[in-house]
């Protein structure tokens, strides 16, 4: 009996385990389509991410343009990306280099800086550790209710630009090109089809048959009719893990979004008037539009998102710019500067009390005063 009961808890343990298992190897292949910008659908039972997402806004008063790399990482062959835009896009494939002098454009100062008494790292108070010197997005539908209002080949893409008058009717045409609307996804599009926004809708696929969709893929330039800059945020809300935003701000003046949609406080990573070579790509977008704005923001907790980020004119284009200082040890023909003046000290107080010391030795003996003799009397 007691074996018997002993191997029935065996079994029972066994069960448990197997399904903690079978819970993490299920979380691990659970489709990710939430990015940043849009909706990435993998195809059924696959699994695609965003793994890096970099986004350039620029707006000129009457139109917006949004060009976006993004790096990509899963086991799924196929993808389908949604992105919602107010007006109608007109899509081009964007040039990589773009993103490169931005990157230039924007990256930080480094200064030296020195300090006089020595801190962690500096002899004689070495760590173990070093120190850190540096301290943020087809096929013709028949689904009723979509409109494809365009269809073209931009590279490794296949895009339609589409209307839809519901969320299950752009899941139907996702249906009929191979791909399964999520649900929440579903959900998360009504706000944009009570506003009557467009979308596009870009089917992603390598240029070899059956290889993951991985590594950096060519840049998209989505160019529409705006009254005020936006940049759609509210599919991220599906993402179950920490998103980070990086944007780039193209406009007359310094930007900054309207409000925090639910992530912390977004903060300026540079601000400034940018005067690139010409017939650069960077050089097109900045006409008319020179001044440069980078934006960071993270989101802990992405279902806290609760709108798209609209952006506005600061007060002021005052310009910034990151500074990254590496201290170093203030020295003197390589030896530090707060010894010798140690030493330099020391050796001055040695030297004064032994001046003092010699002087009081060698001050003459005062001879003894002779006491007056008292008058001897007759």
């Amino acid at each position: 009996m007691v074996d018997f009961l002993r191997g029935r808890a065996r079994r029972r343990l066994l069960a448990v385990v197997l399904a903690l298992l079978a819970t993490q190897v299920g979380s691990l292949v659970a489709p990710a389509y939430a990015c940043g910008c849009g909706a990435m659908i993998p195809d059924t039972a696959r699994r695609v991410g965003v793994a890096r997402e970099v986004s350039v806004v620029r707006w000129d008063g009457r139109r917006e343009r949004i060009v976006m790399r993004l790096t990509v990482d899963g086991d799924s062959d196929r993808a389908a990306w949604i992105m919602p835009v107010p007006h109608r896009a007109d899509v081009t494939l964007g040039d990589p280099a773009l993103f490169d002098e931005l990157d230039a454009a924007t990256a930080p100062v480094h200064r030296t800086r020195s300090h006089f008494w020595p801190q962690d790292g500096d002899w004689p108070l070495v760590s173990g550790g070093g120190r850190d010197a540096g301290a943020p997005p087809p096929g013709a539908g028949r689904a009723p209710g979509v409109g494809v209002v365009g269809r073209q080949k931009l590279g490794p893409f296949d895009v339609a630009r589409l209307t839809a008058t519901d969320p299950d009717a752009l899941g139907g045409w996702l249906a009929d090109n191979g791909f399964s609307l999520p649900p929440r996804l579903s959900d998360a599009l009504q706000p944009y089809v009570a506003r009557r926004w467009e979308y596009v809708a870009i089917r992603l696929a390598p240029e070899t048959t059956g290889t993951p969709l991985q590594g950096t893929l060519d840049p998209l330039s989505l160019s529409f009719t705006a009254d005020e800059p936006v940049y759609p945020m509210r599919l991220s809300r599906l993402a179950r893990t920490p998103q980070s935003l990086g944007l780039y701000v193209l406009a007359a003046h310094r930007m900054e979004p309207a409000s925090a949609i639910g992530g912390s406080r977004p903060r300026v990573t540079f601000a400034g008037r940018v005067t690139p070579p010409r017939h650069s790509p960077l050089a097109e977008l900045t006409a008319g539009t020179p001044f440069l704005t980078a934006i960071g923001q993270e989101f802990p907790a992405p279902s806290l998102i609760d709108g798209d980020h609209t952006l506005q004119r600061t007060a002021a284009d005052t310009p910034f710019q990151q500074v990254i200082y590496e201290d170093r040890l203030r020295t003197v023909a390589g030896i530090p500067a707060w010894l010798l003046t140690v030493v330099g000290t020391l050796a001055a107080l040695t030297a004064a009390v032994a001046l003092f010391v010699v002087r009081r030795t060698r001050r003459p003996a005062q001879p003894p005063t002779a006491e007056p003799m008292a008058p001897q009397g007759r």
